[in-house]
């Protein structure tokens, strides 16, 4: 089993900035793919970022050059730092990480609770 722990959502001006980290917790597993993704008030979620293990990133059009994902693959923990926030970004933003378990090789697909951002105008 996996866990994913997100903090550092809250409530900031537009223009502002925030530092969202997810850190996966457990044994037995190997993770690839770790992002982001966001759903505001009555829409669908949508995807803000994703990282492979090697590094390589893809953003939403919306937040390209604003949002930055990284991550340490040591630690299992994905950053998002997001910047120039804009009130459209409010949502709940969701982590999430794809891998494989390291005794049967199945693929594993796990999800955050979420943490709540809101930018104010």
């Amino acid at each position: 089993q996996v866990q994913l722990v997100e903090s550092g959502g809250g409530l900031v001006q537009a223009g502002g900035s925030l530092r969202l980290s997810c850190a996966a917790s457990g044994t037995g597993f190997s993770i690839n793919n770790m992002g982001w993704y966001r759903q505001a008030p009555g829409k669908q979620r949508e995807l803000v970022a994703t990282i492979t293990s090697g590094g390589r990133t893809n953003y939403a059009d919306s937040v390209k050059g604003r949002f930055s994902i990284s991550r340490d693959n040591a630690k299992n923990t994905v950053y998002l730092q997001m910047n120039n926030l804009k009130p459209e970004d409010t949502g709940d933003y969701y982590c999430t990480c794809e891998g494989r378990r390291l005794v049967t090789w199945s693929q594993i697909n796990y999800w955050g609770q979420g943490t709540q951002v809101t930018v104010s105008s």
